[in-house]
């Protein structure tokens, strides 16, 4: 596991707005009495994604508070699970998964992709500081490799132009469609196709 920092520029105060607080305490509702300490990974999102996309020390300050939990066991946490980002990554933050599936099926296209409109290297903030992208692990969608996440949407079925396009759509301040780029629904195959019988060395 590697070692991961928090940023080293830090706001000095985070609160939960009145969406963020509705959403935290329905989630500790979930949990028996006296075991609310166990919405934290929960709590870590909801800061994460009101925060645009990365969680502050003074978030998980106020988590602590917030669940009568000793601060440091909420920084354990948040700097274990790579899920939680520990410093800015972008208003959009792109995720390219180059696992095997999606590597073999040209994942570092929609890395070059990525270098070309956002920035040189991973973890950089873009020109206009909106967007973010990283590479990695598996994100569940080999079937349709490549992909891609951005924020809680996949796109998927990708080529380093599909991918451009996509960039190109965020930049301009637009909501590119989720889902395949090749016309797929969900996982199934395509054109419709039921079988392989007709098909040779199937």
């Amino acid at each position: 596991m590697s070692l991961r920092k928090p940023a080293k520029e830090q706001p000095e105060k985070f609160e939960f707005t009145a969406d963020s607080l509705a959403a935290a305490k329905e989630m500790i509702s979930k949990y028996p009495e006296g075991k609310q300490q166990s919405a934290v990974m929960a709590l870590l999102y909801i800061a994460q994604k009101q925060n645009d996309n990365w969680i502050p020390l003074a978030a998980m300050k106020y988590i602590g508070k917030f669940l009568d939990m000793p601060y440091i066991k909420v920084y354990e946490v948040a700097t274990f699970y790579t899920m939680y980002n520990l410093s800015p990554v972008g208003k959009h933050f792109i995720q390219v998964c180059t696992t095997t599936p999606c590597m073999i099926r040209g994942a570092y296209k929609l890395v070059e992709a990525c270098k070309e409109k956002i920035s040189e290297n991973e973890n950089e903030l873009s020109t206009d500081k909106s967007c973010s992208w990283m590479e990695v692990e598996c994100l569940g969608a080999c079937v349709n490799a490549p992909m891609m996440q951005i924020n809680d949407d996949y796109y998927e079925d990708l080529d380093k132009e599909k991918t451009l396009k996509i960039l190109d759509e965020i930049l301009d301040g637009k909501t590119p469609k989720p889902g395949s780029y090749r016309g797929r629904v969900n996982n199934e195959p395509e054109n419709n196709r039921k079988t392989l019988l007709d098909l040779k060395n199937a």
